[in-house]
């Protein structure tokens, strides 16, 4: 039978996203930061808000927010459009489009930062300098002694996450980033999905966070080990 002319069209998932995705990106400042606002910033932000959900394009945004205010109370000097571009790609890794990688998912992110960034004729040390933000934003204490760019990336995911540096951000700075960019359940939900987005490469999961979050989540996951693993090496000795 012919299709019924009265029934409505289907859903848009595009639109539907565009939908959840409630913050005003017309904002030129939030909490006093200044939201990039190059052509290629803008078509990072429609990239990321087309192909994420809103937990994980919220996020990614705060991160910057948060990240580029740890940069400006210290001070440093720093490429903001880089910053965002990496903050928006950080965690793309987690989401649908990779559910077939066999690789962390942190790189996952990185590469396609660098591809977008490569893409758009950024110069090679700019997108290399995006990738290693990317790609080492939940390593411990390493990001923090280099590039800027790749400090203050971890740095905003640190507060947004873990949580360090909360005490020292102002209320009212709080206030006015979680009105734009809210986190309802956040701390369920970001478990979820980084459980969702590694459940099925249990073995990049060495040495990471992400070994944690599947030994909460899944009753039969069997961590990696170092020692094991150096013990059960082809080495005789």
């Amino acid at each position: 039978m012919p299709p019924d002319s009265n029934q409505p069209p289907p859903p848009d998932p595009t639109a539907i996203r565009r939908a959840t995705h409630t913050a005003h990106t017309t904002h030129t400042h939030i909490a006093g930061i200044p939201l990039p606002d190059s052509a290629l910033a803008k078509e990072a932000t429609e990239l990321i808000r087309d192909t994420t959900d809103e937990l994980i394009y919220h996020h990614s945004r705060r991160v910057h927010l948060f990240g580029a205010r740890h940069g400006r109370e210290r001070g440093l000097a720093f490429d903001a459009e880089l910053l965002y571009v990496g903050a928006l790609f950080h965690a793309l890794g987690l989401t649908d489009r990779f559910r077939a990688s066999r690789q962390r998912y942190e790189l996952d992110g990185a590469d396609a930062a660098h591809r977008f960034l490569t893409a758009r004729g950024v110069a090679p040390d700019r997108a290399r300098l995006a990738w290693e933000a990317v790609a080492l934003h939940t390593t411990p204490e390493v990001p923090h002694r280099m590039a800027p760019e790749i400090a203050l990336l971890a740095a905003g995911f640190d507060l947004d996450v873990l949580g360090i540096g909360y005490a020292t951000l102002p209320s009212e700075a709080r206030d006015e980033i979680l009105v734009a960019h809210p986190r309802p359940d956040f701390k369920r939900r970001i478990l979820r999905a980084l459980h969702q987005g590694i459940a099925h490469r249990p073995e990049t999961t060495l040495g990471t966070t992400g070994s944690d979050v599947l030994s909460r989540f899944d009753p039969d996951h069997i961590r990696p080990d170092f020692v094991r693993t150096v013990e059960d090496s082809a080495w005789p000795e």
